[in-house]
């Protein structure tokens, strides 16, 4: 439900730019947040009984992926290159670092 709301609230009609979009989603989670009491909590706010987690988190641990597989990194401008061939993939996933694109090697028949 939160999602179609906040699709409703923030995106119809969709702002000029990006920071202006930014800051309406700004807007819509700070109200829902301290400003809309909430059913399903007893009339409460979010902000009221939200407790951050006492453990720490530390990420993913490295992978190790099978021996035909390709760890590849999409470039800023959305392609990643190999064997001197530059593929182009998309804009939105450049600069994965963190988070590599794995090709795996597959056969015909």
């Amino acid at each position: 439900m939160l999602h179609r709301t906040l699709k409703k609230e923030t995106t119809k009609p969709a702002k000029f730019n990006h920071l202006q979009q930014q800051e309406r989603f700004d807007e819509f989670i700070d109200y829902y947040n301290n400003k809309r009491p909430h059913q399903a909590i007893n009339m409460k706010y979010p902000a009221e009984i939200y407790q951050p987690s006492v453990r720490q988190y530390n990420g993913l641990p490295e992978i190790d992926y099978t021996y035909h597989d390709r760890t590849v990194t999409v470039t800023h401008c959305g392609r990643i290159c190999i064997k001197k061939r530059k593929i182009n993939l998309s804009q939105a996933l450049s600069g994965q670092n963190k988070e590599p694109l794995i090709l795996s090697v597959m056969t015909q028949s």
